[in-house]
């Protein structure tokens, strides 16, 4: 039996014991390496959602260089069309998820994504056309929009003090997928190649063996063994702050005494195995929280939408999104092009391009959580504004990198792929550290509709996906031209969300 003590701000990441706040019933902890409790359950649950969407969301991208585009003769205009289509279907999905997830929770919509993702992914390999790869791609980016499941489900069962580090961990290990896909769909190609089948039936047999069955298996976990929310069901959220008194007081859980909400939970814990996972010891006064502590859930409505959507706030770190998550978006969809077409010859095909872009999805492993444990950190000097400034500074680093990698690429005759990894290493590292502080910032915007403003960031992120994607499209020669292009958009646009203000805590 873990013990759970009622502290709302321990001092160092607790990743052992479950550590509830009851004024909310959020962890303050981040109990990592357990399964007896719904708050790791869920923590679990969200990233490894995440991670599988990618199975099939990119697993065109390593293979498409040479095999897709050679067996459905695409041109490479039409190869720059498909990605950008990939990332249009998830800009608007990504934007009606916020509002189901507010409606519905984010369980029940995680779930739903993954199979309706699992469909077109079943009939991957029936393309034969352009047209059709466009079609289908357009329908497999509906599995993008897992991120807000993934995000907003972090957000309603981590407190303040370490939702940065949670939202970075699941964000993170849940991106990384966009790397494995790289290995996992040129490895199990290879193989089937190796067994004999031809190159036209290999690829297509890829999503058959690998995406759909891995979609279908996670949808059911998540709706079997997690949970909606820590009160219990997601109706229940509207209930917890209540039971403390409402935002904005402090709250106090009296000697030997329970909130209602708190009891609620308990009781959802004792039913999955028969007894409590938790202890719980109470304390005399909660230390002061931020608004998102206390944030009671709003009802969804046309009348909070527009609260949100003219709130100067709810643009810091969405335009800051657009040019981190946007910019990584059309790096993993396009390296592998660039790197193929740029480095050429008998011993650097499709394989080794595909193998070396997936390092760039693959660093999100730590480079993400990384991101959201240095914005905890930086929260409790400087509060939400040390978040801001230390987002925006590794925006304009990250313009920094990815200009220097496109004067370094279009100013050598033969540029070496060592420098080029190396550099684009360190540009990966400090983009995807910037995703993670983003979104140890979001939970403090908009805090009672968490849902919309979530799908509202990750909408954003997709948008600047399409805007680079487009950049690469229309700017293939020189190979730098984009990088370079990308790096100044994304410095210019980050030094101008200085003027946006942010709330102390």
């Amino acid at each position: 039996m873990a013990e759970v003590s009622s502290t709302s701000s321990p001092r160092k990441l607790n990743l052992k014991d479950v550590v509830i706040n009851p004024a909310n019933l959020k962890c303050t902890s981040l109990p990592l390496f357990s399964l007896t409790n719904q708050y790791s359950i869920n923590f679990h649950l969200s990233w490894l959602g995440f991670f599988v969407a990618f199975l099939s969301w990119f697993a065109f991208s390593p293979l498409i260089p040479d095999v897709i585009k050679t067996d459905l003769k695409l041109t490479s205009a039409q190869v720059g069309n498909s990605n950008i289509i990939s990332l249009c279907a998830t800009l608007v999905v990504r934007a009606i998820t916020g509002p189901l997830v507010d409606r519905f929770g984010p369980r029940k919509v995680m779930a739903a994504l993954l199979v309706l993702g699992a469909i077109p992914s079943g009939l991957a390999g029936t393309v034969s056309t352009a047209n059709g790869l466009y079609t289908i791609r357009f329908f497999i980016g509906i599995l993008g929009a897992t991120f807000v499941t993934c995000q907003a489900w972090t957000t309603a069962f981590f407190d303040t003090n370490v939702v940065g580090t949670a939202n970075a961990l699941a964000g993170g290990w849940g991106n990384s997928g966009g790397g494995f896909t790289f290995i996992i769909m040129i490895a199990l190609f290879n193989k089937l190649l190796e067994d004999g089948l031809t190159p036209h039936v290999a690829w297509r047999a890829t999503f058959a063996i690998v995406p759909v069955p891995v979609l279908l298996s996670v949808a059911v976990a998540t709706l079997v063994f997690g949970t909606d929310h820590p009160a219990g069901r997601w109706s229940d959220r509207l209930k917890v702050v209540a039971a403390i008194g409402g935002p904005g007081q402090e709250g106090t859980v009296i000697e030997g005494q329970e909130p209602a909400a708190f009891q609620s939970s308990q009781d959802a814990e004792k039913k999955k195995d028969g007894s409590a996972d938790v202890e719980v010891t109470t304390v005399r006064e909660l230390d002061a929280v931020s608004e998102l502590s206390v944030a009671a859930s709003k009802p969804f409505t046309w009348r909070v939408v527009y609260e949100v959507v003219f709130d100067p706030l709810t643009w810091l770190p969405a335009m800051a999104y657009l040019t981190t998550f946007g910019y990584e978006l059309a790096i993993d969809a396009n390296l592998a092009n660039v790197l193929f077409n740029l480095m050429e010859s008998p011993s650097f095909g499709q394989t080794k391009a595909g193998y070396i872009a997936g390092i760039y999805g693959f660093l999100n492993v730590f480079s993400r959580p990384l991101g959201g444990y240095f914005g905890d950190l930086v929260y409790k000097k400087f509060g939400v504004p040390g978040k801001k400034y230390l987002m925006i500074a590794l925006g304009v680093v990250q313009g920094l990198f990815s200009l220097g990698l496109g004067v370094y690429i279009d100013n050598r005759p033969e540029p070496s792929l060592k420098i080029i990894i190396v550099l684009f290493v360190i540009l990966a590292i400090v983009n995807e550290v910037a995703n993670g502080v983003n979104f140890s910032l979001v939970p403090h915007c908009s805090p009672g509709v968490n849902g919309l403003m979530t799908g509202i960031v990750g909408a954003m992120g997709n948008l600047g996906g399409i805007l680079f994607a487009v950049i690469f499209r229309f700017q293939p020669s020189p190979a730098g031209k984009a990088f370079q292009t990308s790096g100044i958009i994304v410095m210019v646009v980050n030094i101008l969300l200085l003027a946006i203000a942010v709330p102390g805590l």
